[in-house]
């Protein structure tokens, strides 16, 4: 290769690493789409509810990286939690992290979702109801007919609630008529069924109100949040089990407007958090609440009682009249109502059948 022939390539080659650099420098800056922010405000001030509704929102960062972020608000924030719905719903807030029962008031077909009445299930097949029993067309057809403006995915299955907190062991329905109680949604009608008057407070307020003698007897959710407000302190009778509130879950609630703006991959990222962190929950919650217990017991002195069956036999007759009566006043509650029995009636019988009586092996190890 002769002198002429190198000249001819090098200067071949630097024309076209030269036209390369100059389409480098004329390629426009293409502008990066700043991040969408939503602020959603929780119904928690603090504790592990709070704790729950984090774990919702760092899944979600986990999953959408920089391009979607959820400022997360406590309690109060912007608005009081009976506000939370109508304030996502004009787009105040743009989500909200709270359970149905808080606005049931506009409509008490929604405590259905969550904190209705038990048909022999568990918040677990509640959910799988919403899922794959027809529940979340149902609830959505709901929200269209009150008007609102939201999208709504449930996680989270709550154990059953306790009976709550006395003043003295209850071991008989009748010790229970004439106590001021304090608790929430469709219960309410439920125990004022059983004689009980009713007052429906926000968790902060319990245990002052139990102090001061405004209520006689309270329940909350779980002996983790019972111990953070510091029941303990008023109370020594704690009772475990109840129907008043056996199957209940978080909601998380979205500006329907803003959702539907989202790209499709973020309204999957919010929707699949939710599926997600209803395990992370139930893993978590359920290992702390055992903890909890214990030191109620070993370091407060509390005396923790399983709610006799007479007691919880009672509560299912009061069900029986408060869904006669609700759904002959409003046959979209008799719809909901019929939807949950048909799927508890066949899933509940599978499920009957086939699982093992673990307290049986439970007390073959624990006695």
């Amino acid at each position: 290769m002769n002198d002429m022939t190198n000249r001819r390539k090098f200067l071949k080659g630097g024309a076209i690493a030269g036209a390369a650099a100059v389409g480098t420098l004329a390629a426009p800056s293409i502008a990066k789409a700043e991040p969408t922010t939503l602020k959603m405000q929780a119904a928690w001030g603090g504790g592990i509810f709070l704790e729950n509704a984090k774990a919702y929102v760092d899944r979600v960062h986990a999953m959408a990286g920089k391009d979607l972020k959820i400022d997360l608000l406590a309690v109060n924030s912007v608005v009081k939690t009976s506000q939370m719905q109508d304030a996502v719903h004009r787009g105040v807030l743009d989500a909200a992290h709270y359970v149905p029962a808080y606005w049931y008031s506009k409509s008490k077909t929604a405590s259905l979702f969550g904190t209705g009445p038990c048909f022999g299930w568990s918040s677990q097949e509640v959910l799988g109801w919403c899922h794959y029993g027809g529940g979340m067309e149902l609830f959505n057809e709901l929200m269209d007919g009150l008007g609102l403006n939201v999208v709504s995915f449930f996680n989270s299955p709550m154990p059953a609630q306790p009976l709550g907190w006395f003043k003295e062991q209850i071991n008989d329905a009748s010790q229970m008529s004439g106590l001021k109680y304090r608790t929430v949604g469709l219960a309410a009608d439920v125990l004022l069924e059983m004689g009980m008057s009713v007052v429906q407070l926000p968790g902060g307020e319990i245990q002052p109100a139990m102090k001061s003698g405004l209520i006689d007897a309270a329940e909350y959710n779980n002996p983790t949040a019972d111990r953070d407000f510091g029941m303990q302190d008023v109370s020594k009778d704690y009772h475990l089990a109840s129907f008043h509130q056996s199957q209940e879950f978080f909601e998380v609630t979205f500006n329907k407007k803003k959702f539907n703006a989202l790209p499709a991959e973020h309204q999957a990222i919010l929707r699949h958090a939710s599926e997600a962190e209803s395990s992370n929950f139930y893993w978590h919650n359920t290992s702390q609440y055992a903890v909890d217990l214990v030191k109620l017991q070993e370091e407060s002195g509390v005396r923790v009682h399983r709610t006799p069956d007479s007691v919880m036999k009672e509560q299912l007759k009061a069900w029986d009249i408060v869904i006669d009566r609700i759904s002959a006043e409003d046959p979209f509650f008799a719809k909901v109502v019929a939807s949950q029995k048909a799927y508890a009636k066949d899933v509940m019988n599978y499920l009957n059948l086939n699982q093992p009586d673990y307290k049986l092996a439970y007390k073959h190890y624990f006695g």
